[in-house]
C-alpha cells in the first residue's frame, strides 16, 4: 500500500481572500476543476467565477459545476456562454412543485468544495455571494494528493444530483486519506454521521472543546454531552453570531443559554457581523471543518461535508483563528438573559415546533 504524501494547508477566514485564492488556483488548472456550491449568484462575484470558469472551459479544461437548485441566485441565461463552450452545469434537486414540495424542498445540497487537477482542493463555509463578503467564514485550501478523495465527493454528489434512489452507504462512506477523513452526510432523520461523531468527539473531550457555527440549535443529545463535558471541568466554549442572518435562530437558541451557563458552557458571541464559519476543535487534537452548522436543519436535512484530522499546523492556525474571533466577542450575560422580554420568551416556546425547519 502507497502512503499517502505530504499535505500542505492554508485557512482562510475573509471571503476577499479566500475567492482570490480559489481564483488564482483556477485560472492555473490544466485538467479539471470541479465546484460544489450552496449559493451562487450573478453579482459581481459569481461574474468574475463564470467568466474564469468559461475561459478554462473554452481552454479545453473539464469544469464541472454543482449548484444547488434552492441557492442558484441568478438567470436562466447566466451561465449560456459557459455551457456554450463545454463547461458541465448542473443543479442539485430542481425545485419541484408537489403535494409534498414543503418537506422535499428542505433537503439541499449545503457543501462547498473546489477540487482542481488532483491536487488542489478547498473545503468551506462560504457561498459565492456579494452579500456575504463582509462575514467572517472558515475555509482550508489543501495541496496535495489528498484532492483524490474530494474527487471522489464531488463526484458522489454529481451521480445523485438528481436521483431518488441511490446507493446511501456508497455515496456516505467516510473517505480517508493518512489522518484525514472525510464524512459525508444525507438528510437523515437516524443516521446523520456528522452529528454523531460530534458527539463521540465531545463525549471523549478531555480538556477544551471549540465550537464555532452561525446557528447554534443542538439537539437533546449534544446539548447534554456538552453540558455533561462543562461539569467535568472541560473548558467548552461556543463561538456564535451576536445577530445572524436568521433571526428565528438567534430567539429560539435564546431558550437553551440559561442551562447551558449553569453546566459551564460558555456561550461568546461575535460582535461585528456575521460568524459564518464552521469549526470543531477538540483538546487542541482533533479539527472539523466544513459546511454543517451546529442544528437541526443542517443534521437531519441537508447533504453535508466535513474535513476531520490531526494535522498539527492546521490545528495551530485555527487555533489562532479561534483566538482572533474570541478577540471580538462578548460573553454571554446571565443576568440580562433573565431580563429578556416576556415576548421574547413566547417566542422561544412558540419557534420550537418548528427547531428542525429553522
Amino acid at each position: 500500500m502507497v502512503e499517502p504524501s505530504p499535505v500542505s494547508a492554508e485557512i482562510f477566514d475573509d471571503p476577499l481572500r479566500y475567492f482570490s485564492a480559489m481564483l488564482g488556483d483556477i485560472e492555473k488548472a490544466k485538467k479539471y476543476i470541479y465546484l460544489e456550491i450552496y449559493k451562487f449568484s450573478d453579482e459581481s462575484v459569481g461574474t468574475k467565477f463564470r467568466d474564469l470558469l468559461t475561459k478554462k472551459a473554452k481552454q479545453g479544461v473539464e469544469v464541472r459545476l454543482l449548484i444547488d437548485s434552492w441557492g442558484a441566485l441568478f438567470s436562466s441565461s447566466f451561465f449560456a456562454e459557459f455551457t456554450k463552450n463545454g463547461g458541465q452545469l448542473l443543479f442539485f434537486k430542481k425545485l419541484k412543485w408537489t403535494f409534498d414540495a414543503f418537506t422535499k424542498h428542505h433537503r439541499r445540497n449545503h457543501r462547498k468544495i473546489l477540487v482542481i487537477d488532483d491536487h488542489i482542493s478547498y473545503i468551506g463555509s462560504a457561498n459565492i455571494t456579494d452579500y456575504s463578503m463582509n462575514w467572517r467564514e472558515l475555509a482550508i485550501r489543501l495541496e496535495g494528493n489528498i484532492a483524490r478523495i474530494f474527487r471522489r465527493a464531488f463526484l458522489g454528489s454529481w451521480f445523485i444530483h438528481d436521483k431518488v434512489v441511490f446507493n446511501i452507504k456508497k455515496h456516505t462512506r467516510t473517505l480517508a486519506y493518512g489522518d484525514f477523513k472525510l464524512i459525508r452526510d444525507i438528510p437523515s432523520i437516524r443516521k446523520q454521521r456528522i452529528k454523531k461523531k460530534f458527539e463521540e468527539l465531545i463525549k471523549n473531550a478531555k480538556r477544551e472543546i471549540i465550537i464555532e457555527t452561525p446557528y447554534f440549535l443542538p439537539g437533546f443529545l449534544l446539548r447534554k454531552h456538552l453540558m455533561d463535558a462543562g461539569k467535568r471541568g472541560v473548558d467548552v466554549k461556543i463561538l456564535t453570531p451576536d445577530k445572524s442572518d436568521v433571526a428565528m435562530v438567534d430567539v429560539l437558541r435564546s431558550k437553551y443559554l440559561g442551562m447551558l451557563y449553569h453546566n459551564s458552557v460558555k456561550v461568546i458571541f461575535y460582535k461585528p457581523y456575521n460568524l459564518h464559519a464552521k469549526m470543531l476543535l477538540v483538546d487542541g487534537e482533533v479539527f472539523c471543518v466544513g459546511s454543517a452548522n451546529f442544528d437541526y436543519r443542517s443534521f437531519r436535512y441537508m447533504h453535508e461535508i466535513m474535513l476531520i484530522g490531526r494535522d498539527s499546523q492546521i490545528i495551530a492556525a485555527l487555533q489562532q483563528h479561534a483566538k482572533e474571533t474570541i478577540a471580538e466577542c462578548v460573553e454571554f450575560n446571565y443576568e440580562k438573559w433573565l431580563r429578556r422580554p416576556v415576548i421574547h420568551k413566547l417566542f422561544e416556546q412558540i419557534l420550537v415546533p418548528f427547531r428542525h425547519l429553522l
